[in-house]
């Protein structure tokens, strides 16, 4: 018997592997990979998978890892920064969202408990495929980025609180009896769980972190732990691993769980969604076509247009409503989550949780493109946007002195902008900053430093900075598209202006060299040029380097207070 789970899983495993290349290559989520695998090895093509029982098994493991992260990586910083818009337009479009989906689902006849189950499933959006995207193209920092990864935290919070409702019900217990039966034992339970992880786990972790290897072990225990527990008491294991990863969400030591448990919760959430794949039904797919259809639309165009209908009305700018639409328009992990509960606790049919996983697989894959090349779409469709935000100031635009004549426009302060903005200071040239991470505004609007929020590609910011009457523009943002786009809008109104630009690709510096750029600067060669000049200078002195070191030192805690982070090379 193990042998053959073995011999099944590792069939699966190299079929996952060649469907997930494949989908990698067309720049698609690894999820759609996952489920495709799985409907290879249903009974429908190669019929592989013997062992449910097995992978099943596996399957909640993969989901006690997700909910684990989930926990772990739950970030208080960004709900405060983006409260506001996080809470009323993640509840908004789920509130919304869920009442188109019972009026629809009652028009195609589906039962009342059916309806409430596809409703919630609609209403949900993939955490990992658009923080996935997000890290991928640099958009973390963003506002658009921050408010986005807020929404997700609003609105995984209440996917779990209806996980933990929905699996109280797996034991045939009611909703009430388990609020006056249980609620007892779990405020008793959490009590116990925030002492130990106030008293008992910052020693404990900081022992055992001693040792790499402890520490996962640790973390895989603690979460398994947790989860059979609160299953134990009478709960879920969803509620379970989940609180074992809040109680360490506080630990300095967070991130290096996080990227301990990252892969292995990749493995078992692989075979989860696999699982998913294998009970795909195509017995009455024909009956569905119709739900298929106008669910996906709901999913994938209404689901933004809330999104943006919602943001408008708080004052954000058309674009910051658009990009963060965009990222509504899948459904979530947690929604095949709660299908697969709903009909293992026999609330709903296979048939339904087929009918979701298509739906799934569609909006991931077309969402994948939309929010992909969301900015180009945002130039194509930006005229017709007008409706989507109100009158009157913005509250993610930053003001600028109009009636300054700028010399120079910064594109980009983060990386190499803090010695050039000493450098105008020095000569005494009125330097306008653009930079796209809000912090890094707001801390240079702090010390009066003339400044305004904005990205490099939108091309109604270009058309609002005085690009005619500048003498330099520099940008030290290291995307070639970018830099393109940049020099061709800047080169159409000021053909004599000077343009400085950042390249680490030898062949894209010479490309922009071709597109016009004054000077691009290399940072990498001349990393190595200060270097070279620092041996020709100490030699092998050490009280040289640390004299030295003293001074950088001082000039990296000074840049860590104006906002600067750590430069990404993700592009690069």
């Amino acid at each position: 018997m193990i042998d053959n789970v073995f011999v099944e899983l590792s069939i699966i495993l190299v079929i996952a592997v060649a469907v997930s290349l494949i989908l990698r290559m067309l720049k698609q989520p690894l999820i759609i990979g996952y489920i495709i695998s799985g409907i290879l090895v249903s009974p429908y093509f190669f019929n592989l998978l013997k062992s449910v029982d097995s992978i099943e098994i596996f399957a909640k493991m993969g989901i006690s890892v997700l909910l684990f992260m989930v926990g772990l990586n739950l970030d208080l910083k960004v709900i405060k920064e983006v409260g506001k818009v996080a809470l009323i337009t993640g509840l908004g479009q789920i509130l919304l969202t869920f009442c188109l989906g019972m009026a629809l689902t009652k028009l195609f006849g589906f039962s009342l408990v059916a309806s409430v189950y596809i409703s919630l499933a609609l209403s949900f959006s993939s955490t990992i495929i658009i923080i996935k995207m997000l890290s991928d193209e640099g958009e973390t920092n963003t506002v658009y980025g921050k408010i986005s990864i807020g929404i997700l935290i609003v609105k995984d919070l209440i996917a779990i609180i209806i996980l933990i409702a929905v699996s109280s019900l797996q034991n045939g217990t009611d909703l009430s009896s388990f609020a006056t039966e249980k609620i007892f034992t779990g405020v008793a339970a959490v009590g116990v769980l925030i002492l130990t992880s106030r008293i008992v786990l910052p020693e404990l972790t900081k022992l055992i972190s001693k040792s790499q290897e402890l520490l996962l072990l640790f973390s895989i225990a603690w979460a398994f732990a947790l989860a059979s527990l609160f299953q134990t008491l009478g709960f879920s294991i969803e509620i379970g691993a989940l609180l074992a990863g809040i109680t360490l969400s506080a630990s300095p030591y967070r991130y290096e769980i996080g990227a301990k448990m990252k892969p292995l919760r990749d493995f078992f959430i692989l075979l989860f969604f696999i699982l998913i794949g294998s009970q795909l039904s195509f017995g009455n797919a024909g009956s569905y076509v119709w739900p298929i259809i106008i669910f996906s639309l709901l999913v994938f165009i209404v689901n933004p247009l809330i999104v943006m209908l919602l943001m408008g009305s708080l004052r954000y700018t058309k674009r910051n409503s658009f990009l963060t639409g965009l990222t509504a328009s899948q459904i979530s992990e947690f929604s095949f989550i709660l299908i697969s509960l709903g009909v293992t606790i026999g609330h709903i049919s296979g048939e339904i949780l087929s009918m979701m996983t298509i739906i799934g697989l569609t909006t991931m894959i077309l969402s994948a493109y939309t929010i992909r090349h969301g900015k180009f779409l945002y130039e194509r469709l930006s005229d017709k946007l007008n409706i989507l935000e109100r009158k009157g100031r913005k509250i993610d635009e930053s003001k600028y002195h109009q009636d300054i004549d700028y010399e120079a426009i910064l594109f980009g302060y983060n990386r190499i902008g803090y010695n050039l903005k000493s450098a105008f200071d020095k000569i005494k040239k009125n330097l306008l900053i653009v930079d796209n991470n809000p912090e890094v505004i707001k801390k240079l609007s702090k010390n009066g430093i003339d400044c305004r929020y904005g990205d490099a590609e939108d091309i109604e910011l270009l058309d609002e900075l005085p690009l005619k009457e500048a003498k330099m523009i520099i940008s030290t943002i290291p995307d070639l598209h970018t830099n393109l786009l940049l020099i061709k809008s800047v080169k159409r109104v000021n053909k004599e202006i000077i343009f400085l630009a950042v390249s680490h690709q030898i062949d894209e510096a010479l490309a922009l060299y071709e597109a016009g750029a004054t000077y691009v600067i290399t940072p990498h060669f001349f990393g190595g040029l200060h270097t070279a000049n620092l041996l020709e200078k100490h030699g092998f002195k050490k009280t040289s380097y640390e004299n030295d070191a003293v001074m950088h030192a001082s000039e990296l805690i000074r840049r860590k207070r104006e906002g600067q982070k750590d430069v990404l090379h993700e592009r690069d």
